[in-house]
């Protein structure tokens, strides 16, 4: 599906997509040094070549909105209210880390301020979760929308597809963003699954979904602002293909000999940087003052982050049993923005019965989908039936018997 949504973008707004795009790049090409230093501790995931999907999704959201982000997704949480130092500290397991040294890589939140939910390290299970924290807003009143990422390999898991069943049946205000970037570790999409789109699986949920150029920022943001518009309407869940390419190996270990030369060469002529500022630059929106100005930002605030980190302490050994276990009621409570009677008995009350309208027959449905597939003869005389037949074309009169006969016969191989 195509999105039909208002493609303007302020010039702002694209100063600002380029601007997180680039400092992504810069934070990560710096954890790469630090990795080379053997100072960053754990595992060390690239994103190059997809920060465009990151920024552009993460973008869309406004504050009161939730995000659960994946081990590609820096820039998301950039977007969201991190700093650098947030990410520096935390992949170098220095005690003034989100999580004080006690976790690594992106495994970090924020639920009361910045309504961040950790990395999930089970592909897939963030799918349910983030269904869950959609209609947990829904019944507070608080018109919010969550978002979620999923790689290609991930849409394979039973937890995605039973999440995303759940989301589409309950109507949750949840954007999944299918990150498409061609291979599952070493596994191409080719020989993980025999469709072109994975986005075609919305159909079989019941929910809309977009296919957009991940590569391709605006795109990225307008797409993504069109689903989140969707889902604050009540009309969720979405989900959206970016297609794009992981640029790295799955981590710093991997060299990635499996993909071929000609394949990295053909994208990285289609860097999401590169021909976002290019195409700024020819808009007159990125002038040489104008990128300066940014460049100069980001090499201030990366410097003296880094900094920091380096000059951060590693947690004192003293507090390793703290926080092993949950002591005691979490400081939490509902954030109401509705009367709660509203969800309570007598107002939220439900006879429990359900009306199924056509008892789930089989010919009935058959009968107005056969029109088709049926032979020319057969097929006029079941388009002009009434009742169980069903159809707008020609005169109302009952279904031939040929007609119900090419029906039974279906109907029987399907069973069969």
């Amino acid at each position: 599906m195509k999105s039909t949504t208002n493609t303007s973008v302020s010039r702002e707004q694209q100063l600002d997509l380029y601007y997180y795009m680039r400092l992504n790049r810069t934070v990560e090409d710096t954890m790469v040094n630090l990795f080379r230093q053997n100072k960053i501790v754990g595992g060390l995931y690239s994103s190059l070549g997809q920060e465009g999907i990151s920024v552009g999704t993460a973008y869309a959201l406004e504050k009161r909105d939730w995000l659960a982000p994946m081990i590609r997704n820096i820039g998301a949480l950039l977007v969201k209210g991190c700093r650098p130092r947030d990410i520096f500290t935390q992949h170098m397991a220095r005690f003034t880390s989100p999580t004080r040294g006690k976790d690594g890589t992106s495994h970090f939140g924020d639920l009361k301020d910045l309504h961040i939910v950790s990395p999930i390290s089970m592909l897939g299970d963030l799918i349910p979760v983030m269904t869950g924290v959609a209609m947990a807003g829904r019944y507070l009143g608080q018109k919010i929308v969550s978002m979620t990422w999923i790689g290609d390999g991930g849409t394979s898991t039973g937890a995605f597809h039973e999440g995303m069943n759940l989301a589409a049946q309950q109507r949750a205000a949840m954007v999944c963003v299918i990150e498409n970037n061609q291979w599952a570790y070493s596994t191409p999409v080719s020989r993980q699954v025999p469709i072109k789109d994975l986005a075609d699986r919305a159909r079989a949920y019941g929910c809309r979904a977009f296919i957009v150029d991940g590569n391709d920022v605006e795109a990225v943001f307008t797409t993504s602002r069109e689903a989140v518009a969707l889902c604050r309407a009540g009309q969720g869940p979405v989900i959206i293909e970016a297609k794009s390419m992981r640029m790295r190996g799955h981590a710093q270990h991997d060299p990635a000999e499996y993909v071929p030369d000609e394949m990295f060469a053909y994208w990285k002529a289609r860097d999401p940087i590169a021909l976002y500022e290019k195409r700024l630059a020819a808009s007159g929106v990125l002038d040489a003052k104008t990128k300066a100005g940014i460049e100069a930002r980001i090499e201030k605030e990366v410097k003296a982050d880094v900094e920091f980190a380096e000059n951060s302490p590693f947690p004192p050994p003293e507090i390793a049993e703290e926080s092993v276990y949950c002591e005691g009621p979490l400081p939490i409570s509902p954030q109401w923005q509705r009367p709660i009677a509203e969800v309570q008995p007598p107002r939220s009350s439900v006879k429990a019965e359900w009306q199924v309208a056509d008892f789930g027959a089989f010919e009935r449905d058959a009968m107005e989908g056969m029109a088709g597939s049926l032979p020319a003869d057969s097929a006029a005389e079941a388009g002009s039936t009434d009742g169980a037949g069903g159809s707008n074309h020609g005169p109302k009169k009952k279904a031939s018997a040929a007609a119900k006969k090419a029906v039974r016969k279906s109907a029987a191989k399907v069973r069969r």
